[in-house]
C-alpha cells in the first residue's frame, strides 16, 4: 500500500472568482515585453519524491541533518512555506497592465511559461539573472541534474512571472519591492519563429542593464 498504517494524506485548495473583463490569460503579450521574476522561498512543496530520493536515499541523511550551504537542517529546508504572491498580484494588476502571469510549479519555468504565450511570441530568459538558492544548487550537485532538467523540475529560485509592458518596468519593480518582494528582470518577448521553443534560455546581451 502507498500508505503505511495510521498515515493519511492531508490535502486542500482555494478557488478563485473574476470578472471577464479581469482576466490575465496572456493574449495580450506581444513582441518587447519585459519578464519579471519573483523569488520563491525555496521548494515550493514540490517535486519532492525526487528530493526524498536524493536527500533520504542516496545521501542517507536525516530530517535533524545540516545542509551545508543552507546553513539549515534538513527538515527547516524541506518544510520551509511556500511563498503566496497573492497581495503583490493585485497590487500590481489594480495598478499596473499585467499581460501575464506564470505560477512556476511542476515543469519549472519552460512549462509554465509557455501555457501563456500567443503562439507567436517566444520568451527568452536570460541565465545567471537571478538568485539561485543553495538548496537547488545542493539537489543539482547530489542528484547530478543537468542544467536542463533542473529548469524543467524545480523553480530554480523563482516562484512567480509576470509578463509586462516595457514602459511600465521600473514602476513595476518599485511597487514590487513596496510590498517586500524580491523581483528580477529576468527575460523578454521576441517574435516565434515557426517550430521554434516557446521558452528558450539564453546568456544575457552585454549592452542590456
Amino acid at each position: 500500500d502507498f500508505y503505511k498504517p495510521g498515515e493519511y494524506d492531508l490535502a486542500g485548495f482555494a478557488v478563485g472568482i473574476v470578472s471577464n473583463d479581469r482576466i490575465i490569460d496572456g493574449s495580450e503579450i506581444s513582441v518587447g515585453d519585459q519578464i519579471i521574476g519573483l523569488a520563491s522561498s525555496g521548494l515550493h512543496s514540490n517535486v519532492y519524491s525526487l528530493v526524498r530520493k536524493i536527500v533520504f536515499e542516496k545521501l542517507k541523511m536525516s530530517v535533524d541533518d545540516i545542509i551545508e550551504p543552507c546553513k539549515r537542517t534538513v527538515a527547516e529546508e524541506l518544510l520551509e512555506p511556500t511563498k503566496i504572491y497573492s497581495e503583490s498580484i493585485l497590487s500590481t494588476t489594480k495598478n499596473f497592465k499585467v499581460k501575464g502571469i506564470a505560477h512556476i510549479t511542476g515543469g519549472g519555468l519552460p512549462d509554465n511559461i509557455a501555457r501563456i504565450l500567443p503562439s507567436a511570441c517566444q520568451a527568452v530568459i536570460f541565465k545567471d539573472t537571478w538568485e539561485m538558492l543553495p538548496i537547488f544548487d545542493f539537489l543539482k550537485t547530489h542528484g547530478n541534474i543537468d542544467d536542463e532538467e533542473m529548469l524543467r523540475v524545480f523553480n530554480c529560485g523563482i516562484g512567480l512571472v509576470m509578463v509586462v509592458s516595457k514602459d511600465d518596468i521600473e514602476e513595476i519593480l518599485h511597487n514590487l519591492e513596496a510590498m517586500e518582494e524580491k523581483p528580477f528582470l529576468i527575460g523578454e518577448i521576441r517574435k516565434r519563429k515557426e517550430k521554434e521553443p516557446s521558452v528558450v534560455f539564453e546568456e544575457k546581451p552585454k549592452d542590456s542593464q
